[in-house]
């Protein structure tokens, strides 16, 4: 890794000076966890290198498309190669075709896949396809899941379980929030009465297959179940957000681990995917049956484009990620991250700081608190209500022994084939005194 060695602090400053608040994505200004922002040059298998020489253990990876680890050798390879044919042509090509067969060899309802460049995209254009197939426009999401930053899902939830969302955020307008309604996640009665009352206007419910946005909330046994049995009753699709865990959390991600690939207990409408598909290069990616599919330009009347989408250099980058995640991948995934919850779990039970970790397959966070600890965290109210003042101190404490967490505690724990025993020791060393940090957090 370089050494070249900055201030921090100066570079904020002057980022701050040219970039909306010194960042390109919000949740990388440690508002929620206060400090300066951690700065990064370089990074290579488990750890990340910022620009005043400091290395951490890393636990972000990227916000989950570092499977693998940083900077792996094969995928970088392939990204090389790639580069030295073109960064890109705006027309097809063959890596395209070959992505999309192998996310249908994981995914077989993903009959046809479209590409785009982000997340967003990718839930934008699957809640367009719901709206052209059914004919109707009001989509229903849940409070605490994040589905990217396009209008009408930045809705909050207004009063009562079917009351149309209001703008969450400034510069979307009432109109495009109107035809969302948020419901409390994982309450299945509200999502009946909402269909009860108003399923004939309802093009769609988008959810994430297993939400992250909010920590680690899993769906209660039945729940995605009960949202395909209801969308289909009333005519509606069922749109899975996958963007964090498809790829990630097994083979064919959440919906592989709950419904099974061979004989799936449900299957959705579409399901978007992001992050691993293309091994930390842009891109994401919208898949489903043919005849919702074909529903996109050039072949039916939903308009969808973009220049960049399926770049070769994200579709190398896919192609090689996925080639590589194997079994022993997502073994390795899954015992990291069991040995870590345990030592955290450890660490802050002998602190005496109650506490809740709650996982989706290998991804995990804490929740701090005695009703956390209690009941566990099942909607964004209760996370909301959870000790979340005792994150900062414990992320900080983390942070000066060398181990970088999620700067929110509403963000999910990553972990990677790169982190061996070395790495996760380090880890564990630092838990013991950030949790006697978290431990004497008041409010």
């Amino acid at each position: 890794m370089p050494q070249h060695r900055l201030s921090m602090e100066e570079v904020y400053r002057t980022a701050c000076e040219v970039i909306p608040g010194g960042v390109s994505s919000p949740v990388r200004a440690f508002g929620s966890v206060g400090g300066t922002p951690v700065f990064l040059m370089a990074a290579s298998g488990a750890h990340v290198l910022a620009v005043d020489g400091s290395r951490y253990v890393d636990l972000v990876c990227s916000w989950g498309p570092a499977l693998l680890g940083h900077a792996h050798p094969d995928v970088v390879d392939a990204v090389k190669s790639a580069a030295c044919h073109g960064l890109s042509f705006g027309a097809p090509t063959t890596a395209e075709v070959d992505l999309a067969g192998m996310i249908r060899a994981r995914v077989p309802f993903a009959e046809k896949v479209r590409f785009v460049s982000t997340g967003t995209e990718a839930t934008m254009t699957a809640i367009r396809v719901a709206r052209g197939a059914t004919g109707r426009d009001v989509i229903v999401k849940f409070a605490g899941c994040y589905h990217g930053h396009s209008d009408a899902l930045l809705a909050a939830a207004g009063s009562g379980v079917a009351t149309a969302g209001l703008p969450g955020s400034a510069g979307v307008t009432a109109a495009s929030a109107a035809d969302t309604i948020v419901l409390p996640y994982n309450d299945v009665a509200a999502l009946e009465e909402v269909f009860a009352a108003r399923g004939a206007e309802i093009a769609c419910v988008i959810t994430e297959a297993a939400p992250a946005n909010m920590g680690v909330v899993t769906p209660l046994p039945g729940f995605n179940e009960a949202i395909r049995r209801i969308t289909r009753e009333h005519g509606a699709l069922m749109i899975f957000d996958e963007v964090l865990t498809g790829f990630r959390v097994g083979p064919a991600g959440w919906w592989g681990l709950e419904a099974g690939v061979d004989a799936p207990s449900y299957t959705p409408d579409l399901v978007t995917f992001g992050k691993v598909v293309g091994g930390g290069m842009p891109l994401a990616a919208l898949g489903g049956p043919a005849t919702l599919m074909d529903l996109l330009a050039p072949l039916g009347p939903v308009y969808q484009a973009g220049t960049l989408s399926g770049n070769p250099l994200a579709t190398a980058a896919g192609i090689a990620t996925l080639a590589l995640a194997d079994a022993d991948v997502y073994t390795h995934v899954d015992q990291a991250s069991l040995i870590l919850r345990h030592a955290v779990g450890s660490a802050l039970t002998a602190a005496g700081v109650p506490h809740r970790i709650q996982t989706a397959g290998s991804l995990f966070s804490v929740f701090f608190g005695e009703d956390a600890a209690a009941h566990g965290v099942r909607n964004y109210d209760e996370a909301k209500a959870a000790d979340t003042f005792r994150y900062p101190p414990f992320f900080h404490a983390m942070l000066d022994a060398g181990v970088a967490l999620p700067p929110s505690v509403f963000e999910a724990w990553f972990l990677s084939a790169a982190h061996d025993d070395e790495a996760l020791e380090d880890i564990i060393a630092a838990l013991p005194k950030a949790a006697a940090a978290a431990a004497s957090a008041t409010a």
